[in-house]
């Protein structure tokens, strides 16, 4: 037997479909002649009142249970625009794709929620030659809220915003399900495949602070889709192909002529490359040499494989000692992994007539873009057009990814924009299937507003970067005598855990598609919106719990047996702000930027410190002068 309620709404939308073909039946003979009022149209009508009343006493039944059966956190906003929608459908039935607009009220005093549709819907009618006053479609979508758990009350304020209060009982089941259960994300309809392509640094060149932003921002969109529940493959898409390591690999054999036999100590790879670069610009008889290495590494001799190997090897083991700084894990799948996937693809755009050829090149035109992408040089060889389709269609095929994610710089924006073009045209995907996405980002600018250079010009080595961070940390550390109660190794990781959040954070609290101001002083400030700030509160809350002295069992069990009264204006607004994370995650899935998350958590630190100097959370017992618990309330 199926789901009552299923199969309820089913009978109930026949039968509205129904009444409205038999209704339009009557207005077509009104204009016509008389007639008499269709007995089926009645004994339809009269059915489906029985039916809705039944829908709703089985709806009103699961909702009150809702709250109190799952352990993943719900959704307050979709939850309202659920309510709102079903009244909304129910107001307007001949109003296809009503607005749909619920937010958090702004002004406690005006409510919790509001719902702004009315206004949109009303210049809908309008367009369809009908005028109402928005008012009047706010009243009538009020009258038709269903019974529901969570609102307390409603009122239409201005031209026609419904403001939402909601039930204090609701809020306080919520929060005592999070207490229990913990932070559980809203689950997820089916766990989706995704794929983040970021950091991307090129072989035989050092990370610099434009490597930061990609590395940073797509490590966190990670953390945020792995959070979710979602299945991750994080991919470093490293430059380890092409003409360079021909010079580089002819530099090694003059450098270091024993390499197959003996190790060779390169350690400063970044001069190693400007060496070899010098030689190729100046010198005609290495550049040919270095021409022919490409094609012998490219036809995968083994000397020439074990040379590339080498300098990749050099290359990884300084990469890794940026991703250890910062924690990032990240799996490398480089060019050369595409190599062999290239000529396939050529064939498919071939084979399905989409290659043009221009002076020997073979180019592709996409519908729609005004540059080509060059799928083959004149010389025979493959482009970046090339290798960035491969990986697409490795990514959706071999790797079978719902969602593919690239956090590559701004700049790369219109590439990115023809290759997805490019992949929809020839039918690898349908974008209202599968997500592909460029999540696109500013540069790293100086306190002076220019691009972040040394004092000489030079780009800066994210390295140098990290570890100026680490001395500015230990100095504010030591400022602030921490050093006199940590130990050794406590204030090392304090020094580690405060210098490499501030620099993650200053970068996630800024919208990803601005330019940002890197400023050391900035981050490390204790007040606003810093990393510095919320360690500070986080610290705080800390030491309540060590300082209350309570061991897990009996947090629960006072979790269990007593009710959040939430009767202190702070202590609610405190209890509806932690409950809106699940709203926060729900927006940055959709649209990719993580300061919405920052912002978040700075309200979040600065409501908790409203709530804290408001409310006693720990007090001293007058006659042991011990910590304890107020018993009024569970505290939040």
């Amino acid at each position: 037997m199926g789901d009552p309620v299923t199969e309820y709404t089913a009978r109930l939308q026949h039968q509205e479909r129904e009444i409205q073909s038999l209704s339009a039946e009557i207005e077509s003979l009104k204009k016509s002649q008389s007639f008499e009022p269709s007995q089926r149209l009645e004994d339809l009508r009269e059915e489906n009142n029985r039916l809705k009343y039944r829908l709703n006493v089985m709806k009103r039944s699961l909702q009150e249970e809702t709250p109190h059966c799952g352990k993943s956190m719900l959704n307050i906003n979709q939850r309202l625009q659920d309510v709102f929608g079903e009244a909304i459908r129910a107001s307007f039935p001949d109003l296809d794709n009503p607005p749909l607009a619920v937010t958090p009220n702004q002004q406690a005093k005006f409510g919790d929620y509001q719902c702004n549709s009315a206004m949109g819907m009303a210049q809908m009618l309008k367009a369809k030659g009908t005028k109402v006053n928005p008012r009047e479609i706010a009243e009538k979508i009020v009258q038709n809220l269903p019974d529901n758990e969570l609102i307390q009350t409603t009122e239409i304020a201005g031209p026609g915003f419904i403001n939402i209060h909601l039930k204090k009982t609701f809020v306080s089941k919520l929060l005592t399900s999070m207490l229990l259960n913990g932070v559980q994300p809203p689950p997820l309809a089916t766990r989706k495949r995704v794929i983040v392509d970021f950091s991307s640094p090129n072989i035989a060149k050092e990370m610099h602070v434009g490597h930061l932003r990609s590395t940073i921002i797509g490590d966190s969109m990670c953390r945020l889709f792995e959070f979710l529940g979602y299945d991750v493959l994080r991919l470093n898409h490293v430059g380890d192909w092409g003409t360079q390591f021909g010079m580089l690999i002819a530099h090694l054999q003059d450098k270091f002529p024993d390499y197959l036999t003996v190790s060779p100590p390169i350690g400063d790879l970044q001069m190693f490359y400007k060496e070899s670069k010098k030689r190729f610009d100046e010198d005609e008889e290495f550049k040919k040499r270095a021409y022919q290495c490409v094609v012998r590494l490219q036809s995968k001799e083994p000397d020439f494989i074990k040379a590339w190997n080498m300098i990749c090897d050099v290359s990884r083991r300084e990469f890794q000692k940026v991703y250890d700084c910062l924690d990032i894990k990240i799996v490398e799948r480089g060019e050369s992994f595409y190599q062999n996937r290239m000529t396939q693809v050529v064939k498919e755009f071939e084979d399905k007539g989409l290659v043009e050829l221009d002076e020997g090149r073979k180019i592709v035109f996409v519908p729609g873009q005004s540059i080509p992408l060059t799928i083959v040089k004149s010389d025979g060889g493959y482009t970046y057009d090339t290798s960035d389709l491969a990986a697409l269609r490795q990514r959706l095929f071999e790797e079978k990814a719902d969602i593919v994610i690239y956090v590559v710089d701004s700049g790369q924006g219109t590439h990115f924009q023809v290759i997805f073009a490019a992949g929809q045209m020839i039918g690898w995907y349908d974008p209202q299937v599968t997500r592909v996405e460029h999540a696109g980002f500013g540069v790293v600018l100086g306190e002076d507003k220019k691009k972040f250079k040394t004092r000489s010009g030079d780009t800066v080595r994210l390295m140098d970067l990290l570890e100026e961070g680490l001395k500015r940390s230990m100095d504010k550390l030591k400022e602030k005598e921490r050093d006199k109660v940590l130990t050794p190794e406590e204030l090392v990781k304090a020094q580690r855990a405060v210098a490499f959040g501030c620099i993650k954070y200053a970068d996630l609290s800024h919208n990803r598609i601005n330019d940002y101001v890197f400023s050391f002083d900035k981050m490390l400030d204790d007040r606003g919106n810093t990393a510095a700030y919320l360690l500070y509160a986080f610290t705080r809350i800390r030491s309540i719990a060590r300082l209350a002295n309570l061991d897990e069992a009996s947090l629960r069990k006072a979790a269990e047996t007593t009710e959040i009264l939430l009767d202190h204006d702070k202590e609610w607004k405190l209890g509806k702000c932690i409950l809106r994370f699940p709203e926060i995650l729900q927006k940055i899935l959709d649209d990719l930027l993580l300061h919405t998350l920052c912002d978040y958590l700075y309200e979040l630190a600065t409501t908790f410190t409203e709530f804290y100097d408001s409310c006693y959370c720990v007090e001293k017992d007058r006659q042991t002068d011990r910590a304890c618990c107020p018993p009024t309330s569970t505290p939040l």
